[in-house]
């Protein structure tokens, strides 16, 4: 399956997704909490977490109901709060090519809506969940909010550990691709191994996705990516490419790069070809590639438990797109 017959597919559940949740949006009084909300969930996306819950629960023999569909726009409705709050955190002052949303509306409000996404996401698990479901979104966002703490940590230290990069992705892309497959299982009443492999595949997914987005960042089209090339750079991120390169550079850029990353934001972003032609000398972009199709095919290998069928088709799709993708 390729990348244009995968969205031909998933193009009508986006749709379906979508109405879910501008229906259930519809009920918000406040003129501005609905103005940032809308912005911040109908500004573009591919409903990847939605799709995968309900991908998830068709491939345990669930069926698609108005309430799958609305369990499923649950995780949207997190994503777009932990967006809004990123671009408060990161002071962005673009999300997908256009204004973030705390450039029009200000930090405090934007922080409310993120909360108040959160909130109706709970409520939604809690109504048409279960106790267990609701576990698992709790999990989950819970991870979420201690990868930023320890990524906050590892940008203030320089902390060159691999296995700290991945704790930050598991927590903060992992948490949220695992959970809405995890819960597909629970919501079509999997059993154990099933619910398991499903897990495992989102997991491995949701890294795969951040090693891509990592690289976008320094080899991305700004176009397409809506954001400018070097951002993670500029924060100080330690990112997958950076951190091989830190690893198997000469001394001479090995300090270079460390200086760069101690110096102020503004250092950074004047040296930013700088650090992308010693990452590219040193195999980061090519070494990032090699562990994210790694991680896909581990992400593939988890549903061989599965009947071949239309959902594991297109769960298998989807991992193969998370490679191509350019935004």
């Amino acid at each position: 399956m390729n990348r244009d017959e995968l969205l031909a597919l998933l193009k009508p559940e986006m749709a379906k997704i979508d109405e879910a949740m501008a229906e259930d949006l519809a009920g918000i009084v406040d003129p501005t909490l609905h103005k940032i909300i809308h912005h911040g969930i109908f500004n573009g996306g591919k409903r990847v977490r939605p799709l995968l819950m309900l991908l998830a629960a068709n491939l345990c023999g669930g069926q698609r109901t108005s309430d799958a569909y609305r369990l499923a726009m649950s995780f949207e409705y997190l994503h777009a709060a932990s967006l809004l709050h990123d671009d408060v955190i990161d002071h962005a002052e673009q999300r997908r090519g256009k204004p973030s949303a705390n450039t029009i509306w200000g930090n405090s409000n934007v922080i409310l809506a993120g909360d108040y996404l959160h909130t109706r996401s709970m409520t939604i698990a809690g109504t048409v969940g279960s106790p267990e479901i609701l576990a698992v979104i709790g999990k989950a966002t819970a991870s979420m909010v201690e990868a930023e703490f320890l990524q906050a940590k590892t940008v203030a230290e320089i902390d060159r550990s691999v296995d700290n990069y991945f704790a930050v992705l598991a927590g903060k892309t992992g948490a949220l691709i695992s959970s809405p497959c995890e819960v597909g299982a629970l919501y079509a009443g999997a059993d154990e191994n099933q619910r398991q492999a499903l897990h495992d595949y989102g997991q491995a997914l949701g890294l795969a996705f951040q090693v891509i987005d990592d690289l976008l960042d320094y080899q991305g089209d700004p176009a397409k990516t809506g954001k400018a090339v070097g951002n993670d750079f500029q924060e100080g991120k330690m990112t997958l490419p950076l951190l091989h390169a830190l690893d198997q550079a000469e001394d001479a850029d090995r300090t270079l790069l460390l200086d760069l990353l101690a110096a102020s934001p503004e250092k950074r972003k004047e040296e930013i070809a700088t650090a992308h032609a010693i990452i590219e000398a040193n195999n980061g972009f090519s070494h990032a590639r090699d562990k994210a199709e790694s991680l896909v095919d581990e992400a593939c290998a988890a549903l061989r438990i599965f009947p071949d069928n239309e959902a594991k088709m297109t769960l298998l799709g989807l991992g193969r797109y998370v490679l191509t993708r350019q935004k």
